[in-house]
């Protein structure tokens, strides 16, 4: 998709008189404890899910000009705000940005529209180590029958990352969003990394690189440097998913650098109540504001129900996986990998709140939902 050189002046335009002003100064350098919590004290208690439409199967069908879908996701939206939701992760790619710079940021442009009409500030989410290690632009593969995310894909995908001349593209994907969108209220953060040292999961291990840790673990620093060399005035995370937090000394090299490296803490976990709360306290030695960026497997006991509460009480913002069910099918387990579910449904969701047509999973877990957030 081509624009004009007036079409991308108005875009710059729009993205400058919609930079509604700063949540934080901006800062080159990781934010003090106490600027983390300063932000954080003038914000609500974030609840919210990680999103994708349901007619969407991973991050590129979502945001290429020929799949986006502004309707699908305003009406999708409207439940979320219907539930007191006030954040949404988000995930991008960087493909993206090498197919079509500008019309992506006229589609982040309007996605962040369509979030402040329902009152909702997303993190988006720049790097993912997770699923399919081989991305391809264009049209996306139907879902396989039974099998959860069985179309999500990596970014960057393995022949980016084991390629330091692809580097700099990269870098302008990094820059190219934050700077455009880095001082825009209506962005709530910037989460660098998903499960960096994840090994990817599913059928792909034949396709990902023997030292990929290694080499996420050299780049994941460059990413937040990238990313803070355009000043935004949101702060910057990846979320720890594994291992010992309870003590600096056993994190494993990848969380430390996590860590070390964040404005804020986040962090994934799914399981039950009591667990979830070790690893709240667990974090909290670190001094900075908390948010469990992923949680909530019913059938392993991490629901809305036991997790909320804690999480209210601790002033932990609390996204879950999955809102709607649809094309990535995470209403199915991550065992349907092994086992797919093609011939009966699984005794429970594992994600998911609502079904496409709106009607929720379950009314009595929506309306827990209502009220943990306050929403009439």
């Amino acid at each position: 998709m081509r624009y004009s050189f007036s079409a991308f002046l108005a875009a710059c335009l729009f993205c400058a008189t919609h930079a509604f002003g700063q949540t934080s100064p901006p800062a080159s350098e990781r934010w003090s404890q106490q600027q983390a919590n300063q932000w954080y004290a003038r914000e609500p208690w974030l609840v919210g899910s990680n999103y994708i439409p349901a007619d969407a199967i991973n991050q590129l069908e979502m945001w290429q000009a020929n799949t986006f879908d502004p309707k699908e996701i305003d009406k999708e939206l409207g439940w979320a705000e219907s539930l007191g939701m006030n954040t949404m992760r988000v995930f991008l790619h960087d493909l993206l940005w090498k197919q079509d710079a500008q019309g992506f940021k006229q589609r982040i442009n309007t996605f962040l529209a369509i979030c402040g009409k329902h009152k909702i500030r997303p993190i988006f989410v720049l790097f993912d180590s997770v699923w399919d290690p081989m991305p391809h632009l264009g049209k996306q593969h139907p879902p396989a029958p039974g099998v959860h995310n069985s179309g999500w894909v990596q970014s960057p995908g393995t022949q980016a990352l084991e390629d330091p001349a692809q580097y700099p593209r990269l870098k302008a994907y990094v820059e190219g969003v934050v700077g455009a969108f880095g001082k825009d209220r209506r962005v709530l953060g910037w989460d660098i990394w998903n499960e960096p040292d994840n090994e990817g999961g599913g059928n792909y291990h034949s396709q990902e690189p023997p030292n990929k840790t290694q080499l996420v673990l050299a780049l994941l620093p460059q990413a937040f440097a990238w990313a803070r060399a355009v000043h935004p005035s949101q702060p910057l995370t990846s979320g720890v998913w594994h291992g010992d937090w309870s003590d600096p000394a056993k994190l494993e090299p990848m969380a430390k650098e996590q860590l070390d490296l964040s404005d804020i803490t986040s962090f994934h976990n799914y399981s039950g109540a009591a667990e979830f709360e070790q690893r709240v306290k667990s974090l909290q030695q670190y001094g900075r504001p908390i948010i469990c960026t992923e949680y909530m497997a019913r059938p392993m006991k991490s629901t809305f129900e036991a997790i909320l509460p804690i999480a209210k009480q601790y002033k932990v913002g609390a996204i879950n996986w999955g809102f709607v069910e649809g094309k990535t099918q995470t209403n199915f387990p991550w065992d349907s990998w092994e086992h797919p579910y093609v011939s009966a449904p699984p005794p429970a969701w594992f994600h998911d709140i609502f079904y496409p047509d709106g009607k929720p999973y379950s009314e009595k877990e929506v309306e827990f939902i209502r009220q943990m957030t306050g929403k009439k």
